[in-house]
């Protein structure tokens, strides 16, 4: 190769690694008019100090207040400060599908928009990572919160979880977390999966740990959440459950269920059809001859619904993918 191609060809690369984004930051927001202003300070201070490329996603979760006017003034004074604007409240699974969306850094980091989170926890998380790990989920070992109402339920339900999916961790409510962009361009959300994303992270093989990290009382607003939160992770956990297990193959869990009612069925008619024609008794008034028709019934619409599921995963796999959310307005966007 001639020098002078050699030399644009160094340059081309060096210019390329230095071009390429490394972090993106994915903030969802609704309803956090008095901390933007604070939160984008913080934030901002942490990244500068980190002294590498970023970008801030923040996305409007159709919000009510004054949060998307005091983000559009700032993404009119920082052009890496990119503002996604949702038309409706479409949950905080949506605002953090459509950072994963368009994140283009090598890492993506989340955190919450209600100041509990440490900023200044970044660099650590991104250290830990940088070890060879995918998903680093922050732990907040000193939660700040009341105890019956939020660290008692969020407790029960991190042992739950981590039991079900088989990924411990303490803390799966912390928003503050970091992925290395692969992992998240690859995991579709939907309902309110995202606390569960290192669970389902894991069945991709990433490597899965966690950093204890700050975690500050709520100064504004009002929270998103309470005790009716509970319900929603007990029925979160079992859709987890059946796709980190059966998502792929529907008929071996409902194809159990029926060959094993069919089954039960089919022997509770055998031993009637003895009764009837060996012993030559009744059977047309006794209640067990409804129960084995009705069990070799059940075990037929089971295996109906297999085979269902595995036409529904098929269209899933094979069809166009759609998000979760409708976009009214983008700043700062890049393609």
């Amino acid at each position: 190769m001639p020098a002078y191609a050699l030399a644009a060809s160094e340059a081309h690369a060096v210019s390329t690694a230095e071009s390429a984004l490394y972090l993106s930051i994915v903030v969802p927001i609704y309803n956090e008019e008095e901390s933007i202003p604070h939160l984008y300070e913080r934030l901002t201070a942490a990244l500068e100090a980190l002294g590498r490329s970023y970008e801030i996603i923040c996305v409007d979760d159709g919000s009510r207040d004054r949060s998307f006017a005091l983000l559009q003034e700032l993404a009119v004074a920082d052009g890496r400060l990119r503002v996604v604007r949702f038309r409706r409240n479409f949950g905080q699974t949506a605002g953090f599908a459509a950072g994963f969306d368009r994140a283009c850094g090598e890492w993506v980091v989340t955190i919450d928009a209600d100041l509990q989170n440490d900023p200044n926890d970044i660099p650590a998380l991104l250290d830990k990572a940088e070890q060879g790990f995918d998903v680093v989920s922050g732990w907040r070992a000193r939660r700040q919160d009341t105890f019956l109402n939020r660290r008692l339920p969020s407790i029960i339900a991190n042992r739950m979880i981590s039991w079900a999916t088989g990924v411990h961790l303490h803390d799966y409510g912390c928003s503050l977390k970091v992925y290395r962009a692969t992992v998240v361009k690859n995991i579709d959300l939907y309902g309110e999966l995202h606390r569960f994303i290192p669970a389902i992270a894991s069945w991709q093989g990433v490597a899965v740990t966690e950093l204890p990290v700050n975690h500050a009382a709520r100064k504004y607003g009002k929270s998103k959440y309470g005790l009716s939160r509970t319900t929603r992770v007990l029925l979160d956990l079992i859709t987890v459950r059946f796709l980190l297990s059966y998502s792929t193959r529907p008929m071996q869990v409902f194809g159990a269920v029926g060959l094993l009612s069919a089954f039960v069925g089919s022997l509770l008619l055998l031993y009637l059809a003895y009764v009837r024609l060996i012993l030559i008794q009744d059977i047309g008034s006794r209640p067990l001859l409804m129960v084995a028709v009705l069990m070799v019934l059940i075990g037929v619409q089971f295996l109906g619904m297999g085979l269902l599921g595995e036409l529904i995963i098929r269209v899933y796999y094979e069809g166009r993918n759609r998000p979760i959310y409708v976009v009214r307005e983008e700043l700062n966007p890049k393609p």
